[in-house]
């Protein structure tokens, strides 16, 4: 079993099993499997594979003057009607001021392009 075992890097106890009842030994699976662990020739296990949310975000960066970083936020609620209701917020992180608020009951990528367009006006 050590010689499949050196030879074949990549086999498990079962292919090592299927080798050894080609070869003519007549053992069973769970013998196998006894002897494989008793051995040492366990396979090592592989490499758990990283998430996305595993990933380390960057610090973040502190304004030290007005108009330095902005934040924006969609907020969103329904009416006693039912109907849906949308909010786009723009923040100045500096000063904690509230640059914009659109509201509607859908906001697209246009209106956000156009809100910011329109604070860059105003606010350089």
């Amino acid at each position: 079993m050590r010689e499949i075992a050196a030879t074949r890097v990549r086999y498990g106890y079962r292919r090592v099993h299927i080798t050894l009842k080609r070869e003519g030994w007549k053992v069973g699976k769970n013998t196998v499997y006894t002897v494989y662990r008793e051995e040492g020739l366990c396979l090592r296990s592989k490499r758990p594979r990283r998430r996305k949310m595993a990933v380390h975000r960057e610090a973040r960066c502190q304004p030290k003057r007005p108009n330095q970083a902005w934040s924006m936020d969609f907020v969103h609620d329904n009416l006693a009607n039912g109907s849906k209701l949308r909010l786009l917020t723009v923040m100045d992180e500096f000063t904690r001021e509230c640059l914009a608020i659109e509201i509607g009951a859908r906001l697209r990528g246009e209106h956000v392009a156009s809100v910011l367009n329109r604070l860059v006006y105003l606010r350089g």
